[in-house]
Formats: structure tokens, C-alpha cells, sequence
């Protein structure tokens, strides 16, 4: 054979080397964007308006508003002098490549438990985003909280280092699921009630609470008098994950912007399995009996007002029976989101209104309008009140005065 042939050989095997190298670099990159999507990566590392991953989106906190880091790839400002190991470290301990310690308004408690393969990936389409050249704001945290030593005392009461374990008594599905709500999707950050530390334990997972940054109450996904899932068919979830809204109701507030920026991005197979486990939260749990203190509709004065005022402002859209018209208006006669232990969103949804999100599987979303204008404290108390109560519902009163309380709340 010649050595012109021989070398062409030579240089077609290397071309093809180097075409297959930069199709494995692709899909890794895709295949980060993908798992950064299931994080949900954009919703606090892209201020709105600004560029994608250059931070500086604020979040109030209890103890202050803290910033978010700019994690573009831009060597100064950014993270561009991070290794793949740095990186990994950084979401498996909360620390940064200097040892110094995150706050844990970034969720590592939750992302401990990201694959190092799954990591990598999330890494490599990081790097390949525009560098955005933008200095992190400083936080703004109040005396002591400024003090990132006190964060020591919180990771050793709230924060435990490790890689997710699958259950061997449980499906391939199921375990995905698992990986995916506990670990990327850190939906324990919300479900899970937070105590005046800013922590939540172990003990108390996925159980609900308020969300003092963003003055929305997160339900408990383990009983099913709250958004328990265990009574929903599976398809029935699958539909509110990716689109926002299902014949049992719709996602609003802080939920909304999740399947927004993550969930509706994410393939069949996984938001089946998200699903899969989300049910088994509560499957099996019967609704709590909660008593209410309100009397019969037909004897109270509170609640005749309430249907008044929701006859005038909500039937046609909910209808007289509360039943509404699922999908685009979801029904309140047994929705367990109305019925909750916390009456705050509710009372928000009436005062505030609401959009489910634009997804593809709903692009123009039926949303409700604001009363917070229109109606006073009292018929606001009142009319949520009486969908509290009417129709079956077993939800308490609420007063005028939760109503005021949320009117001059700082919104989100």
C-alpha cells in the first residue's frame, strides 16, 4: 500500500475521532441542560431581564435578602476557573472551592444527594453558556446572620452529606422518582416545614409549611387532606407537572414558576416516575377529619354573606356548586387546596389572582382575576370563608383580619 493511502487512512481516522469527540461533547452538553432544567438552575441564577446564569436575582429572607452568584462560565465573575471536581464539591457540600461555606438559601442539602455523572454533565453546559461578565452583589443579611461562621451550627442540624440511596424494595420508577423529587428537583425545600433557624429535619419531610420568603404556604404532600397525591391517578399528575393544570386543579404562585422554568421541560419517562413517587407520599392516607367551626350555611350570617359575594364574583367561572370547569377553571367543592390546615392561599388567590403557567401543553392559561381592589377585608374573609365550608368542604374560617394581614404582605 502507498503511504499517500496510508496516510489518508491516517487523517480519515483521526477526522472521525475528533467528529465523534465533539458529538459526545454535544450530547453531554445537552444532557446537562436537561438535568440543569430538572434542577431548576434558571429560576434563581437568572435575575428576569437579565443574562442567563449571571445572578443577582434577590430573595428575602427572614434575616435579609440574600443575591444570587453569577455561575457563568467568565473567569473573574463567574465560575470559569472551577474544575468538574469543584463543582461536584460545591453542590455535594455546600462549600466553595476555597473551602468557604454557601448559604443555604442554595439548596445543597438537597443537591448532596446529584450523581458525580449527573454532576459532570450539568458542568459541561454550564461552561458552554455565554461567560457574562457581572460582579456578585455583596448580601444583605442582618447582624448576626451576616456572620458566615453561625452557618457551621446550621449544617450541623440541618445538613447531612451524601449520595442518594435507592430502595431496593422499590421499582426502577419509583426510585428515579425518588432521585429526581429529593435530590435535582429539591422539592423538599418548600414541602417541608422550616422552623425560625431556616432549617428543616429529616423527621418532618415533605409534611408542608409556609414559606416565609415568598408568603405562600407549600402543602404537605404526605396527607392527602392537603396536595397529597395518593387519590390521583397518575396520569392526573403527569398532566399538573408538565402543563400546569389537570382536571383535579392547577398550579399557581411559586409552584407555577417550577413547571414553568423545570418540569414541563422534563421527558415522558421521568415525569412518570417523579409522579410515580409523589403518589406513594400519601397513597393510602385518608383525608383527616377537620372540624370547622362554622355553622351550617343555611343558619350563618357569615357564611350567607360569603355566598353572596361568591355568587356575584365567583359562580361563573367556579360555579354555583363549586364544581367549576376543569381544566381551564378548576373545581373547589373537594379540593383539598381550599380545605388545608393554612388558609393563605386561598386568601392570596382571591386578593392577588393568578396564572397557571404557559406551558406547551397549556399555552394560553385561564387565569382569575384580582379582588384585592375590589373587595373589602370582610367580604374577602367571607366569601373564603364560605368555599372553605360549603359544599362538603371541611376547611375553618378565616377572619378579616388574616385577610388584611396578606393584603399588606410583600408580595413575591
Amino acid at each position: 500500500m502507498r503511504i499517500g493511502h496510508i496516510l489518508s487512512l491516517v487523517f480519515l481516522f483521526a477526522g472521525s475521532l475528533h467528529v465523534d469527540a465533539r458529538a459526545q461533547d454535544a450530547a453531554l452538553i445537552a444532557r446537562g441542560e436537561y438535568l440543569a432544567r430538572a434542577g431548576d438552575c434558571i429560576a434563581c441564577h437568572t435575575n428576569p431581564g437579565g443574562a442567563l446564569f449571571a445572578g443577582q436575582l434577590a430573595m428575602p429572607t427572614p434575616f435579609g435578602t440574600l443575591y444570587s452568584s453569577n455561575i457563568t462560565p467568565d473567569r473573574e465573575t463567574g465560575i470559569g476557573d472551577w474544575t468538574a471536581d469543584q463543582f461536584y464539591a460545591a453542590l455535594h457540600t455546600g462549600r466553595f472551592p476555597d473551602g468557604g461555606l454557601m448559604y443555604p438559601a442554595m439548596p445543597y442539602g438537597s443537591y448532596t444527594k446529584v450523581s458525580r455523572e449527573d454532576s459532570d454533565a450539568i458542568y459541561a453546559y454550564i461552561r458552554s453558556v455565554p461567560a457574562v461578565h457581572q460582579q456578585n452583589r455583596p448580601q444583605d443579611l442582618r447582624f448576626p446572620f451576616d456572620n458566615r461562621s453561625l452557618i457551621l451550627g446550621w449544617r450541623t442540624l440541618f445538613f447531612q452529606e451524601g449520595a442518594f440511596k435507592a430502595d431496593p424494595a422499590k421499582s426502577t420508577e419509583w426510585n428515579r422518582g425518588a432521585y429526581l423529587v429529593e435530590g435535582l428537583g429539591h422539592c423538599g425545600m418548600c414541602h417541608t416545614p422550616i422552623n425560625a433557624l431556616g432549617g428543616n429535619t429529616q423527621s418532618q419531610a415533605f409534611q408542608g409549611g409556609l414559606i416565609p420568603m415568598q408568603n405562600w404556604y407549600a402543602p404537605s404532600l404526605t396527607s392527602n387532606k392537603e396536595a397529597g397525591l395518593g387519590d390521583w391517578s397518575i396520569e392526573e399528575i403527569v398532566d399538573l407537572l408538565r402543563s400546569g393544570v389537570s382536571h383535579r386543579g392547577a398550579v399557581y404562585g411559586p409552584m407555577a414558576e417550577v413547571v414553568f422554568d423545570s418540569t414541563q421541560y422534563l421527558n415522558d419517562a421521568d415525569v412518570r416516575a417523579m409522579a410515580v413517587y409523589l403518589k406513594s407520599l400519601s397513597q393510602g392516607t385518608p383525608p383527616a377529619e377537620a372540624v370547622t367551626t362554622v355553622p351550617a350555611p343555611e343558619s350563618s350570617l357569615l357564611l350567607h354573606f360569603g355566598q353572596t359575594v361568591y355568587e356575584a364574583r365567583c359562580a361563573l367561572c367556579h360555579a354555583s356548586d363549586g364544581r367549576g370547569m376543569p381544566p381551564d377553571y378548576p373545581p373547589l367543592a373537594g379540593n383539598p387546596s381550599i380545605q388545608m390546615e393554612s388558609s393563605v392561599n386561598p386568601i392570596r388567590m382571591v386578593l392577588n389572582g393568578g396564572f397557571p403557567p404557559g406551558t406547551k401543553g397549556n399555552p394560553r392559561p385561564f387565569g382569575m382575576p384580582p379582588f384585592a381592589q375590589s373587595l373589602s377585608d370582610d367580604e374577602v374573609a367571607a366569601v373564603v370563608t364560605y368555599i372553605r365550608a360549603a359544599w362538603g368542604n371541611r376547611g375553618t374560617p378565616v377572619s378579616a383580619r388574616d385577610a388584611n394581614l396578606l393584603r399588606t404582605a410583600p408580595q413575591d
